[in-house]
């Protein structure tokens, strides 16, 4: 892609005369986009991880296995398993400067289907995961009002055993069954967000709500002009969407403290309850928890550090991402459950009784209805679902830059000047396959993408790229790469990581997904079997392309067994009189 002349070179073509640490690997130009800034990236790496799942998941699963006594297998899982795998994307990233991709031609050319697996991952994640964006920003307009849509049930679409938050039903003094009966805010998320009342499952998800896609195609209009241009508009961007859910987060916490019974929340939330921590299932959530709310393996990781600057430290950059990361999800926790104990003072009733949501629920119904009762609603509304959208944003810049990346770089000569035009041909994509999530239905679809085209099919890609990097490529080679960035060796504890307990970690869930299998089920329905196979199929179309390939490249590649499967792709590229190699 530039004039520089290219020559064959032998496997060893790169390294110095006494066979130390190789030198730089060059997979990009020299006119490869770079970050304007350091915070840029770090920004734009934080924007990713810190996600909505730190709000509405890390709060639960601490409360639900064992309070404060589950930050000890949280910080185990996170030492040995997701921060050794995070600084592992990141430093394979910025060495070899190419996405998710053709950075296995570099490493292991026979496990490149991982990086066409990524980006059908990524696919997938977009075509629900903006949806629950545009439900925050219809919230977002729902909250410009003086009396917020979720404290009342004179609304045409509340039921007749609607009740309000106290627990008095709003229909008069008639005492209705509380087992049917429906809050307010349950009302408004259920009957008018969604409609899926009008749905009667997956055999009949109805047609599409023009306001939740009018909301969708703003949020991909904010993702395409945040993203076309590379990381010179997004790095820009993200000094807004990471920085402002901070300045919101301090905010409600400040506000939740002040609360009467904010006290009882937080006593729920980290009241240790050292028993949990003999049961298996504590730590494969503690395990699941640190994987997905890092996102190793999802190739966003190697798309952002792959603009970095050769010898950027990315050692640091990951253990400073990493610890913001997991504060933040335990900082979320106080703002959650000083709330929730608001609520339960107010009703009279235990913390675990208003404890029962999680996932979007608890940030479109339980939290929402919370706001509606304090001082100043329409206020805290607002900038509660800035905030959701502004968490969801980040998440679907990292994304979709993962698929770009990983596109562009695989595919130079086609695709290599025309960035602006191949991101509109994405978010079309990315827009016409939410549709389905978008109907009356749409949460079951939501729900069902969610369960199987990410859950193992993404954890099941990192352990075999957790695998290929520190077997086939070889930790000793991977080892010297860092030290040719940093000017240091990565130390034992490091490589015993990335050799053998991470790869462990990573199995370790995979097993224990398959053994538990819990019916699927959402709200009063219960996702039919056929729909399960369905789901199995989506998450089997993803990871799929991993054997597909291998078999491609054992049929059709020239050499022997060991040549085709762990020989990399090599070349020397000589420039400005430096010898570098892809090796």
């Amino acid at each position: 892609r530039s004039a520089r002349s290219c020559s064959s070179g032998s496997p060893k073509a790169g390294y110095s005369a006494n066979n130390a640490a190789p030198a730089p690997v060059v997979t990009q130009t020299e006119s490869r986009d770079k970050w304007s800034k350091k915070m840029d990236f770090l920004l734009s790496v934080i924007g990713f991880a810190v996600d909505l799942g730190n709000v509405w998941r890390f709060p639960y699963v601490c409360y639900q296995n064992g309070g404060g006594a589950f930050l000890i297998p949280y910080i185990l899982m996170a030492i040995f398993g997701g921060v050794p795998l995070f600084y592992m994307e990141l430093a394979l990233g910025q060495f070899h400067r190419t996405g998710a991709i053709s950075i296995w031609k570099h490493i292991c050319p026979i496990f490149k289907g991982i990086g066409y697996s990524i980006c059908i991952i990524a696919l997938y994640v977009s075509f629900y995961y903006n949806t629950i964006i545009a439900w925050a920003l219809f919230y977002f307009y729902s909250s410009f009002s003086t009396i917020l849509p979720w404290t009342n049930c004179d609304n045409v679409w509340n039921t007749p055993d609607c009740t309000n938050y106290f627990g008095t039903f709003c229909t008069g003094n008639v005492v209705l069954n509380a087992e049917t009966a429906m809050t307010c805010a349950l009302c408004h998320y259920r009957r008018n967000v969604l409609e899926i009342h009008k749905s009667s499952g997956l055999k009949n998800v109805g047609g599409v709500r023009w306001q939740l896609m009018l909301c969708l195609f703003l949020i991909f209009t904010i993702v395409y002009f945040s993203l076309w241009k590379g990381v010179k508009t997004s790095g820009k961007v993200v000094w807004v969407t990471a920085t402002f859910p901070y300045i919101v987060l301090f905010i409600l916490l400040i506000r939740g403290a002040t609360l009467p019974g904010a006290w009882r929340g937080v006593v729920f939330y980290l009241k240790p309850q050292w028993g949990k921590l003999l049961e298996t299932s504590v730590w494969v959530d503690a395990a699941a928890q640190i994987f997905f709310s890092l996102g190793p393996g999802f190739g966003v990781l190697l798309a952002l550090s792959s603009y970095n600057p050769f010898t950027n430290n990315c050692y640091r950059d990951a253990i400073v991402t990493s610890l913001v990361n997991c504060l933040t999800s335990f900082v979320s926790g106080f703002v959650i459950f000083t709330v929730l104990g608001y609520m339960a003072e107010i009703r009279k009733v235990e913390v675990e009784d208003v404890a029962k949501d999680k996932g979007p629920s608890l940030l479109f119904i339980t939290y929402p209805e919370a706001i509606a009762n304090m001082m100043g609603s329409t206020f805290f509304a607002i900038i509660f679902f800035v905030m959701m959208i502004m968490l969801g944003l980040d998440s679907t810049f990292g994304g979709l830059e993962a698929i770009i990346t990983a596109v562009l770089d695989e595919y130079p000569e086609q695709l290599g000047h025309r960035r602006e035009l191949f991101v509109l041909g994405l978010v079309v994509v990315c827009f016409l396959g939410s549709l389905s999530t978008l109907t009356n239905g749409g949460a079951y679809v939501v729900k069902l993408l969610e369960e199987f085209g990410v859950g193992s099919s993404i954890i099941a890609v990192g352990f075999l790229e957790a695998i290929a990097v520190s077997w086939f490529y070889g930790i000793k080679r991977f080892s010297n790469d860092i030290q040719s960035m940093l000017g240091k060796s990565p130390g034992l504890y490091w490589q015993v990581c990335w050799v053998a307990i991470s790869p462990a970690f990573l199995a370790y869930i995979i097993v224990s997904s398959l053994l538990k299998g819990p019916p699927l089920t959402l709200f009063d329905y219960k996702y039919p079997d056929w729909s399960i196979t369905v789901g199995y199929i989506i998450g089997l179309s993803s990871f799929i392309w991993i054997p597909i390939y291998m078999v491609y490249k054992l049929v059709w590649t020239p050499g022997s067994l060991k040549q085709v499967i762990i020989k990399p792709f090599s070349v020397v590229c000589v420039s400005r009189s430096t010898v570098r190699s892809f090796t």
